[in-house]
Parts: structure tokens; C-alpha cells; sequence
């Protein structure tokens, strides 16, 4: 059993369905989660988190159902879009505060390295902030709460090349610590450096769920990359 059990998601809009999406997640372990946009890993995640309601389908962390168990269980996991949207005129160190409240296990040691690492500005506002400095200030968020498990939405997103490699190099190191981290990316490199796992969604199904090597073996033609084999199974997806 993985430290996250997803199990027969659904979810039906007007225009898109989610079906019966099913995977795990091992603990220690970096999952890439890939798929067009409008394919359904935002629904997925916000899913997991009950941030929308599944029509059907259960989610399990820690060998808890999220169902009944969802404080308990959101003290051990951190959770980033990838942008900063509320409190647009409220002051970083503002915000923080207010986070830090609703955690028991909120690590001020780590924050204060974050903010440092990051080049954070505590005095500033949200509203102030390039869109990758709101990316840097989200994740330091879903980092200080000495979080096991860190579900990711495009965190590289906005980010440029040295945050980017920054923010591959943190990762390497939460996973040394045992943290197990998942992370929808359009930029397929970033998982070619640092993904064990990858999903790949497409049109609200998952068409795989396995290793990269495994991926990259059942999908791949002999000397393609990770995006190759992914721009080649939409274009044929779509044929």
C-alpha cells in the first residue's frame, strides 16, 4: 500500500469528465504528473484534497480515508498551486502568521531558511510579487510545516531557470529526508532529472502509472526524450 491511495475518482462537469482515476504514491518518492492542459491533473488533485467533491471514488493518506480524517491528515501534507491569490494586500509576514496557526508541527527554523533561500522580502505584499517570487512564497507555505507528503500544482511554473534548478535541488533533498512529493509540470525536463514516477492523465483517464523507466520503455523509440515520447502519444492520441 503507498503512503497515498487514490481509488476510482470521478468527477463530471458539462464538458469534461474525470474517470475512475486510480494511483498510489510511494513514500520517499518523486511523481511527475503529466497531461495536456484541460486533461484533468488540476481536477485530480483538487480531487484528492477534497477541494472538489468526487462524484464518486476514495482517497487514503497514511493509511487514513481523507473522509472523516481530513484535519488530521492535512497537518502531514502541504499543498501549492503555484501562485498566491489571497490576501493580496496583506503583508508576507502577515500571512505567515496566520498559516502558521493552523499548523501544530509549523517549524519557524525552517520557514526563516526558506525565507532566506528564496530571497523573500517579508515586508512586501502578495500583489507586489513577480509570479515566481508568489510560486517561491506558496511552496515555502507547503514546506514549513514539516509536510510528508507534498502534492504540487506546476510549482516550476513562472520560475526562471536558476529557481527552477534551485527548486529540482530541494527536491532531491526532501526526497533524501524521506518526503514523498507529487507534481503536475508541463516541463517535462524538470521530471527527466528528478522523477522516480510518472501519471499521465489524458482526457480524464489515466493512460499510465508507473516508473519513468517503465514509461520511457513501454511508450519510447529508441533515443527519445521524455517530452518526445509525450508530445508523440498526444499527437497519435489525437490522430
Amino acid at each position: 500500500m503507498g503512503i497515498v491511495e487514490v481509488s476510482g475518482l470521478c468527477k463530471s462537469y458539462p464538458a469534461f469528465q474525470l474517470k475512475r482515476v486510480a494511483f498510489s504514491l510511494e513514500g520517499g518518492q518523486v511523481t511527475g504528473f503529466i497531461g495536456r492542459n484541460g486533461a484533468g491533473k488540476t481536477t485530480t488533485i483538487k480531487a484528492m484534497l477534497n477541494l472538489v467533491h468526487p462524484d464518486d471514488g476514495s482517497v487514503s493518506c497514511f493509511g487514513l480515508p481523507l473522509r472523516g480524517n481530513e484535519i488530521r491528515i492535512r497537518q502531514r501534507l502541504g499543498y501549492s498551486t503555484g501562485t498566491v491569490s489571497w490576501y493580496p494586500r496583506k503583508t508576507i509576514r502577515e500571512i505567515t502568521e496566520v498559516t502558521r496557526s493552523f499548523y501544530s508541527n509549523w517549524d519557524e527554523e525552517a520557514c526563516r531558511s526558506y525565507m532566506t533561500m528564496f530571497g523573500l522580502d517579508e515586508r512586501k505584499r502578495p500583489m507586489e510579487l513577480s509570479e515566481g517570487m508568489k510560486v517561491k512564497y506558496n511552496l515555502l507555505l507547503a514546506l514549513s510545516h514539516r509536510a510528508e507528503v507534498l502534492i504540487l500544482d506546476e510549482p516550476t511554473s513562472g520560475l526562471d531557470p536558476f529557481s527552477r534548478d534551485e527548486l529540482l535541488e530541494l527536491f532531491g533533498e526532501l526526497k533524501a529526508r524521506g518526503v514523498t512529493i507529487l507534481f503536475s509540470t508541463h516541463i517535462t525536463s524538470d521530471l527527466e532529472r528528478c522523477a522516480d514516477n510518472i501519471i499521465y492523465i489524458h482526457r480524464g483517464e489515466i493512460r499510465a502509472a508507473c516508473s519513468k523507466a517503465a514509461f520511457m520503455q513501454s511508450n519510447g523509440k529508441p533515443g527519445e526524450s521524455l517530452e518526445e515520447i509525450f508530445l508523440r502519444l498526444e499527437r497519435e492520441a489525437r490522430a
